[in-house]
């Protein structure tokens, strides 16, 4: 599906909301019907929530699960509101056990049950073991569909219970290897098992693997998915024995959500877990004013600098014409530090222990940008103005550069130490405080050269 496809999908918005407003049903099936999955995805994301309902509708049964799977979990719920108790309960039935539970997480609570009890006794008994594991834990993503052999078996048995679970597993292209006891050993591959003869054990083709624990971040165990390239990821519990797998493309789906709200925060916005012109205006102003009352408040400090030394400034006046150069200086080399640790940390680059390595560095990186802007900055004000101005303009550079880069850069790494989002931490709340403490620096430095 290419960029072109879907940007001609999107151009159908608004003859489809014309169709629906003329309640023109037949015209909506032969808008829709051509349309690819994605296609169809696309354009029900553009519609009003009223209007997304009844396209969604007049789709074809197995297209409509397509297309409510490609949804974000914020999405799905906005959709089912829309639709009726039986239509509700034929989606949930047909989804995957872990596709259910990122939905039940974004649902009211009082559904939650009602849903649970429409499905039969085996679903039921998949979605309430994801469920029984931590929020925002690799459990709660997991499949507990997957097909599975022993270690005493041969190829032609792993097989036979490949065929045999093909409709009802999610993943069947790495088959882990068990003991009796349901211990996770290794790993086999579906290639691996189709150019081995039939008789051959499966103890001799398997492979080492490496899992993690139900019990660990989804993001941790998503990341570790795809830099090692596994196409499924096994999860066991705190006895090595096996409970589940990550797919590729569940782990794909939660570095999206993840990074995604890593950038809003770091742009001191709210996560909108929904395309942008699916959400409503009221979550927008919601999902920034938190952050802009946070930020107008911190920026009292500011306030509270300049009313300190307002007596320098009467004094000096030509001081005030920096003042944005400090602020704006400072702010943006906190921001890139943060930004870069937390890449890092996302990454698993570094770690919280880390931190005095990444002192160290961030104080280096910040001297050295100091130093360069500062020698360009001295200069050429010591050219327009005079040489004190210039030694102020220099040193203040210095000073404010290293300060900023390494608070940038230790922030996000306390804040992953005290379990929080480093992202919170970062550039919103370090541009605040540096603009503070750098306006301390500048007028303080200006007060010992200049003797007032």
């Amino acid at each position: 599906m290419n960029t072109q496809q879907i940007i001609d999908a999107i151009d159908l918005t608004d003859t489809v909301e014309e169709l629906v407003e003329a309640k023109n049903f037949t015209g909506i099936v032969e808008a829709v019907t051509p349309l690819s999955t994605e296609q169809v995805t696309a354009l029900l994301e553009r519609l009003p929530i009223e209007q997304r309902a009844i396209v969604y509708r007049l789709l074809p049964k197995d297209n409509a699960i397509e297309v409510f799977e490609r949804f974000s979990p914020a999405l799905q719920r906005d959709l089912i509101q829309g639709l009726r108790d039986g239509e509700v309960a034929t989606i949930f039935s047909d989804l995957d056990p872990d596709d259910r539970v990122w939905l039940l997480d974004e649902l009211p609570a009082a559904l939650a049950p009602r849903l649970l009890h429409g499905l039969s006794t085996k679903d039921r008994q998949l979605t309430s073991e994801v469920l029984g594991y931590p929020k925002g834990s690799v459990g709660r993503r997991m499949t507990p569909e997957y097909v599975s052999t022993r270690t005493d078996a041969t190829v032609g048995e792993a097989l036979q219970r490949v065929h045999a679970q093909l409709d009802d597993a999610e993943t069947v292209y790495t088959l882990p290897v068990l003991d009796g006891s349901r211990h996770l050993i290794g790993v086999v591959s579906l290639r691996d098992l189709l150019r081995s003869a039939s008789e051959v054990g499966i103890s001799e083709i398997m492979q080492d693997v490496s899992a993690m624990t139900a019990y660990e971040t989804a993001e941790a165990a998503a990341r570790r998915c795809a830099e090692l390239g596994f196409l499924a990821l096994p999860i066991v519990d705190r006895e090595d024995r096996l409970v589940g797998m990550l797919t590729i493309d569940d782990a794909a789906r939660i570095l999206e959500h993840e990074e995604t709200e890593d950038a809003a925060r770091q742009g001191g916005v709210e996560p909108l877990r929904r395309p942008y012109l699916a959400t409503p205006v009221r979550s927008l102003v919601s999902s920034r004013i938190v952050w802009l009352l946070v930020l107008a408040i911190g920026a009292t400090l500011t306030v509270q600098v300049l009313s300190v030394f307002e007596a320098t400034l009467e004094q000096v006046t030509v001081l005030a014409l920096f003042m944005p150069l400090m602020i704006g200086t400072g702010g943006n080399t906190g921001n890139q530090a943060a930004t870069t640790v937390t890449r890092a940390l996302a990454l698993g680059d570094v770690r919280p222990k880390d931190v005095w390595k990444v002192l160290l560095r961030e104080l280096g990186v910040g001297m050295s940008l100091g130093a360069l802007l500062g020698l360009l900055g001295g200069v050429v004000t010591t050219v327009i103005y005079d040489p004190s101005v210039g030694l102020i303009i220099g040193l203040t550079l210095l000073a404010v550069c290293t300060m900023a880069a390494t608070i940038g850069g230790i922030m996000p790494m306390i804040a992953r130490a005290l379990r929080a989002d480093p992202a919170v931490f970062s550039n919103p709340f370090i541009s605040t405080f540096v603009d503070a403490a750098g306006l301390i620096v500048y007028f303080m430095i200006a007060q010992a050269v200049l003797h007032l």
